[in-house]
């Protein structure tokens, strides 16, 4: 684009730009910005559900020949939430936010650049999280095992010994989970092996969104049972029946890995008092901790 017609864009630009517009200026079909945005090839911030373009970026883009020089991520953990690295996180003093809404959420806080990690349990046809990444053209990242979870059926004590399958929970009252939630998706996938729906549960109208809020619905008697994992079934003392054992991932931005919050987290995973801390709350398998799941390309 000529240099003439990006002056006259700077004047009156607002600072925000819509998907059309960029199109315009980019004399390109809307499709094309779509899928720019995707790939993590234009400069973008998703709001609300939301593609909008800063304009000062775009224009840097377009002088810089369509190169994105990606912008530093806060230091923020987004995705699900695992009580162990919940603990880890403050123990370590790592100085982390975190904004735990579930995996899907968070993967998209993480391809917005809105965090600088994101906790994952996405179950999938062949293992968990590493096709979902994948598809989602994630760049200079890497996925970190963090640890794997046993998981099952969070029990209230009067169904201890009626509920022995996952087939046994029709018309039971159950805990339910956010959409987009590792839990939600795997949720569903039992129910559809067991041939049931919702509609033979009786479904929570209050969604737990986070592994201590599923099991403290059952302990103080809201509901008979919840999807959840061993270590909050032990710190409520209740009735567990495993049901699989899910990989929980950390997706982190190769950059952030080199900033000191990031750092000190990692830092900490490799030393004692997480085992120690893992082996008392139960139900975690922390042998490849750390390991490399998966690189971006």
């Amino acid at each position: 684009m000529a240099h003439g017609m990006l002056e006259e864009t700077r004047r009156g630009q607002p600072l925000y730009l819509t998907t059309k517009e960029v199109a315009e200026l980019l004399r390109v079909k809307e499709r094309k910005v779509y899928d720019l945005a995707a790939a993590g090839e234009i400069p973008h911030r998703r709001i609300t559900g939301k593609l909008l373009f800063p304009s000062a970026e775009i224009l840097a883009w377009i002088e810089g020949g369509g190169e994105t020089v990606p912008a530093e991520r806060p230091a923020v953990l987004a995705g699900s939430h695992d009580p162990l690295l919940d603990w880890a996180v403050r123990e370590s003093g790592s100085g982390l936010a975190t904004l735990l809404n579930g995996s899907l959420d968070g993967l998209d806080c993480f391809v917005d650049g809105r965090a600088a990690l994101a906790g994952l349990h996405v179950p999938e046809e062949a293992g968990w999280n590493v096709g979902t990444v994948a598809a989602r053209g994630v760049r200079d990242s890497v996925l970190l095992a963090w640890a794997v979870r046993a998981r099952g059926l969070i029990l209230s004590e009067p169904m201890h010994g009626e509920v022995q399958c996952f087939s046994d929970l029709a018309g039971k009252r159950v805990v339910m989970r956010q959409p987009g939630a590792g839990a939600a998706a795997l949720f569903k996938d039992l129910l559809s092996r067991e041939g049931l729906t919702e509609t033979d549960l009786i479904p929570s109208t209050e969604l737990a969104r986070t592994e201590s809020d599923a099991a403290a619905a059952v302990a103080a008697g809201d509901a008979d049972a919840a999807l959840g994992i061993e270590a909050m079934a032990r710190r409520f003392h209740l009735p567990f029946l495993p049901l699989v054992e899910e990989r929980f991932d950390l997706l982190v931005d190769r950059r952030a890995c080199f900033t000191d919050p990031v750092q000190t987290l990692l830092a900490f995973a490799r030393g004692d008092a997480l085992r120690h801390k893992a082996a008392a709350m139960g139900g975690y398998d922390l042998s490849e901790t750390g390991t490399v799941r998966w690189l971006s390309p």
